[in-house]
């Protein structure tokens, strides 16, 4: 029968198109329905396995408001930028030697990366940033308070868009320049070439150094990788309340948000899931061009 219900001629129907039949441009015939396919390929999730991903995006969400705690710490003169630099230095050495540790054995055909090149990366940085603290520092003279923070929050968030979730070793070019843009604004306002130094020595630590470890630690020990996430989290509400209690109760709401709350919907929203595939797709074409040497 065609789409019109009027009865076909008696010449069997062929899905080709290269030869003339007596049938309308539209004609199907019953077989049409036996090749449809439902959700296939379809992915099932369990919340907890959503939950443990998501618990990147909120802990990147509160690196940033770690980092922004400690500009508060340092604008209000609770910290000195002595405590934050051996702070920063302590910490870099303990997550080098545990990046090390979880490394996995070089490829063969890959020479590995010297501790002596990374050392010399290390100290062109911060030569660098030492030597152009004083520039930095004064880099945002001519601009007002409220277009430095409203730059600087933009650009925070422009990070956390941006950041490669998926494979955050190396983090994206995009993400990591809006994070180093954004401290560079939050540290012109400090009150000295020290306070700047030490600042974007965090935000390197920060936004560039640790999401390297962690994308280490998610893949060598999942288990760890949960708490630490947790304890990030965790340190990052409570750092924020000891200055701002009201964005600390906002971050605690966001990561409840994004880490429990979305999961549970992205669950609960796949037995609603219902894609069919059949004759009337696209073709796909797959073509392997292995032996075109082309990879």
């Amino acid at each position: 029968m065609g789409p019109d219900g009027a009865p076909g001629p008696a010449v069997p129907w062929r899905k080709v198109l290269w030869e003339r039949q007596p049938y309308p441009d539209n004609y199907v015939d019953r077989r049409f329905l036996e090749e449809l396919r439902r959700n296939e390929g379809l992915r099932h999730y369990r919340y907890w396995a959503v939950v443990r991903e998501a618990g990147f995006v909120g802990e990147q969400l509160s690196c940033v408001a770690i980092f922004i705690t400690l500009w508060l710490y340092m604008e209000q003169s609770l910290l000195s930028p002595e405590t934050l630099l051996w702070t920063s230095l302590v910490c870099a050495l303990l997550g080098y030697g545990l990046h090390g540790a979880l490394s996995s054995p070089p490829r063969s055909g890959c020479e590995p990366r010297t501790r002596l090149a990374d050392l010399q990366s290390a100290a062109i940085f911060l030569s660098f940033t030492f030597g152009f603290s004083p520039v930095l520092k004064t880099l945002t003279e001519s601009v007002s308070t409220d277009t430095v923070y409203a730059m600087a929050a933009v650009m925070l968030l422009a990070h956390l868009v941006t950041f490669p979730y998926a494979r955050p070793a190396p983090p994206g070019s995009l993400s990591l320049n809006a994070a180093l843009f954004a401290s560079v604004c939050l540290a012109s306002r400090l009150p000295g070439a020290l306070h700047t130094f030490a600042m974007l020595s965090c935000a390197l630590l920060v936004f560039a150094l640790w999401p390297c470890l962690l994308q280490r630690l998610r893949a060598g020990a999942p288990a760890q990788f949960a708490a630490v996430c947790a304890g990030v989290c965790v340190g990052g509400v409570a750092g924020l309340g000891t200055r701002c209690p009201g964005g600390a109760a906002l971050l605690a709401l966001a990561l409840g948000s994004v880490t429990l709350l979305c999961p549970l919907l992205l669950v609960s929203l796949q037995r609603h899931k219902d894609n069919i595939q059949g004759p009337w797709d696209e073709a796909e074409i797959h073509e392997e061009l292995g032996h075109l040497g082309v990879l």
